[in-house]
């Protein structure tokens, strides 16, 4: 059984991810990313290589999951966003 506590951990952690990408800030875990965007309902498929497909609210996108390092650059931050946008989710 998930407590109140954790429930409202989890949806802040959340939210610190999705205010960390319209901060603009860089170096953000893949890893938070992508929890944050299950968190919204996205859909989330596995392309060739570090291809994901992310499909949230009617709107599709490719990404790539960065590698050799787990965090994001300021141009992937900055192409979320924008997809994020697109699918109508702001902090």
């Amino acid at each position: 059984m998930v407590s109140l506590i954790d429930t409202i951990t989890h949806v802040d952690r959340h939210h610190k991810t999705l205010r960390a990408i319209f901060e603009k800030q860089a170096n953000i875990a893949w890893s938070d990313i992508e929890s944050m965007l299950k968190h919204y309902g996205a859909e989330i498929t596995e392309g060739s290589g570090s291809r994901v497909r992310i499909a949230l609210n009617g709107v599709r996108a490719v990404f790539h999951r960065p590698h050799p390092k787990k965090e994001t650059d300021r141009g992937a931050v900055a192409a979320m966003r924008r997809f994020l946008l697109e699918a109508e989710i702001e902090p």
